[in-house]
């Protein structure tokens, strides 16, 4: 349990008592690497290669050129290619019963309890899919919200328009607020209202605008 007591101490000394704590979900406070984003991205593909009628390698292409240029695969196919949103989502991320990757997390439960503040994770997975996991983790209970893709208005992160409306349903101020990710991209969004921010990686080294980095979370 050391990752989890270094994850603690590094975000209960930041120099700020905030008032909100900001989570991403995958990659975060889950391990979706592993085996739900190889499903996804092979849905995603599929998807891209039906919709789209192009060959499987520049469906492939163009699902990771998108993530690369906008944060979100779906952000590109919308706006270049006017892909229904609700419906990309919807089959992208039929991936069967959940339960048979995520369970009970104590690790978690520990450290959510911890944790002084509003507690919110905000995600670019629907709304369906990201409910059923926090529950599955057992800390749904702890949040605020889970202000999921579709709370965004269709506008995932690093987008300023999802952060933006995140701090306007919940009343909060950026400077009052953590925000802690694995992704870079998503974090500099979040430093540039304001937030502070927690980077969750195993590198090392981590840039002068990140205020801690944690190695893992779950």
């Amino acid at each position: 349990m050391k990752f989890l007591a270094e994850a603690c101490r590094q975000i209960q000394q930041s120099e700020i008592k905030p008032a909100a704590w900001i989570f991403d979900f995958d990659n975060t406070l889950f391990a979706s690497g592993r085996e739900i984003f190889p499903l996804i991205n092979e849905k995603m593909t599929q998807y891209i290669e039906d919709h789209l009628c192009v060959e499987r390698n520049e469906a492939n292409r163009l699902r990771k050129l998108y993530w690369d240029r906008y944060g979100a695969t779906l952000t590109g196919l919308v706006r270049h290619h006017a892909v229904d949103s609700k419906d990309f989502l919807k089959k992208t991320h039929d991936i069967g019963e959940l339960d048979s990757f995520a369970s009970r997390s104590s690790r978690l439960i520990r450290l959510f309890r911890q944790l002084s503040g509003k507690t919110i994770v905000f995600s670019n997975s629907p709304s369906s899919y990201l409910e059923q996991m926090l529950r599955l983790l057992g800390i749904r209970h702890f949040l605020a919200d889970a202000f999921s893709i579709e709370s965004t208005n269709m506008n995932p992160k690093p987008s300023m328009i999802g952060y933006r409306k995140l701090l306007k349903t919940h009343r909060l101020e950026a400077s009052r607020c953590v925000m802690v990710e694995d992704s870079l991209s998503n974090l500099f969004s979040a430093r540039r209202l304001g937030m502070k921010t927690i980077w969750v990686t195993p590198e090392l080294h981590q840039p002068n605008w990140v205020d801690a980095r944690v190695r893992r979370l779950y």
